[in-house]
């Protein structure tokens, strides 16, 4: 079928002309004149098409009539002036082709708001509101803007493996991932240890959490390249910012210190965010109104903004002069909470802000170990309403350091035999960062819970559709 798509329609009206549109029924109005308004809607865009159905139309008792929200349509007709003052043009149908009806006493989507945790439980039919197209729409863009970003910069982009045996993070929150009968798991007879030699690996298998280790090595070989795929985490966390499955964007430079990769961090959300304010004008606009009043003000004032670089000792002092009381004491050597680092964007410094030089016990294996010691060579970028959105380091290059870390932890560096390697075979400095896309997509549309902004969100006890 040969179909011209609302929102190329709601563009460029060309008036007088003879198109052909498909979607699904919004809401139906019938006039007394003699004929039937219907608003249309495809998805393309948040606006909708209106139609006037004429009851000369040979199935307009028959089927028009009958056509409820959520029915799908095609309409073949011309393109005239409107004689109503809400729209500046309607579609006057000279034929409307039924494609699927739908019964409204059993459709979940009447006109009624209903809330986004009932949405949740008909997550398969969400996409055909308002709210929901418009996160498609935006979390499309920002995607795009990602791959653009990065190909433009000569970024190679690499699919890494979701299945692995290695624990990149360190926090012990992996799916596994096996084939041995649950209800009788095959043991060791002297340790009674799960023997997974006779799994389908022939070792212990997870979901992976990161593909950065996978990463280095082609960064290694190739120079800067980018992964954007899915990562899991066994979180039991039911808070609205955590997902069990989400996807992660990883780039990796080679011959790259701490500050390439707080450079190329804050290159890239600025272009995010120019990105998405002019191509996303109408859905954000939908987000500005009905979600959160500040998203298109934060975006413009963050699309040229200067980002704020302060170490993490630096943060530490600032926090405890505030003479602010936080939930969670401040301490050096502990963590900084969302708490801490919206203070410092929104109250302090106004802006987003860059903060390096992490204690090295907080922080992963991989990260390059700083001369004091105590320190290492590790980046949070934090922004205003919500803060860190990227995290990154410089890796560390140096064989000795890195072994002696990973037993530190109490991994055994043989397991990360082939990570190693890359110390011995030619090690180059790298860097790079890795930045959650639905903490992006949620940024950038206001949406007050992470579940909504990806098409199924996966969390504890949830895994429908």
């Amino acid at each position: 079928m040969k179909r011209t798509l609302i929102h190329q329609v709601l563009q460029s009206p060309a008036l007088g002309s003879d198109i052909t549109v498909a979607g699904w029924v919004r809401t139906r109005r019938d006039s007394k004149g003699g004929f039937s308004f219907i608003e249309l809607n495809d998805g393309s865009c948040f606006g909708n098409l209106q139609v006037i159905a004429d009851a000369k139309l040979s199935n307009y008792e028959t089927e028009v009539v009958k056509l409820f929200p959520g029915s799908s349509v095609v309409v073949q007709g011309k393109l005239v002036a409107s004689q109503g003052a809400e729209q500046a043009f309607e579609l006057a149908a000279a034929n409307v082709k039924v494609l699927g009806f739908c019964e409204p006493t059993e459709y979940p989507l009447g006109k009624q708001r209903i809330s986004f945790e009932r949405l949740r439980e008909v997550a398969h039919l969400r996409a055909r509101t308002n709210s929901f197209g418009a996160v498609a729409r935006v979390r499309n863009a920002l995607a795009f803007a990602t791959h653009k970003f990065f190909q433009d910069r000569h970024f190679l982009y690499l699919h890494t493996p979701i299945i692995t045996a290695s624990d990149c993070e360190g926090a012990g929150e992996m799916f596994q991932v096996t084939t041995l009968p649950l209800d009788k798991l095959p043991r060791d007879p002297e340790t009674q240890q799960i023997d997974y030699k006779l799994d389908f690996f022939g070792k212990r298998a997870s979901l992976t959490v990161s593909g950065q280790l996978e990463g280095e090595t082609y960064a290694c070989a190739l120079g800067d390249i980018y992964t954007f795929g899915p990562t899991f985490r066994a979180e039991n966390s039911n808070t609205r910012r955590h997902l069990a499955e989400f996807w992660m964007i990883e780039p990796e430079m080679a011959f790259a210190d701490l500050a390439d990769d707080a450079d190329l961090a804050e290159d890239y959300l600025r272009f995010l965010f120019r990105y998405v304010l002019e191509h996303c004008q109408e859905d954000l606009k939908f987000f500005n109104d009905r979600i959160d009043k500040t998203v298109t003000q934060t975006l413009t004032s963050l699309a040229d903004s200067q980002f704020r670089r302060i170490t993490y000792t630096e943060a530490v002092d600032i926090l405890k002069a505030s003479g602010k009381t936080f939930e969670f004491p401040v301490e050096w050597g502990s963590d900084l909470q969302s708490e801490h680092e919206r203070y410092l964007t929104e109250e302090h410094f106004k802006g987003p802000v860059t903060v390096t030089g992490y204690p090295k016990q907080i922080k992963a294996f991989y990260m390059r170990q700083n001369d004091d010691g105590n320190t290492v060579a590790a980046m949070d970028v934090l922004l205003p309403n919500v803060g860190e959105i990227i995290g990154g380091s410089q890796r560390e290059e140096r064989l000795d350091r890195l072994e002696a870390r990973i037993r530190e932890i109490g991994f055994d560096p043989k397991d990360y035999w082939w990570y190693c390697d890359l110390r011995r075979f030619g090690s180059v400095p790298h860097a790079g960062f890795g930045l959650g896309f639905e903490r992006m997509v949620q940024f950038c549309t206001g949406m007050h819970n992470i579940r909504d902004v990806i098409p199924y969100p996966r969390a504890p006890g949830s895994v429908e559709f």
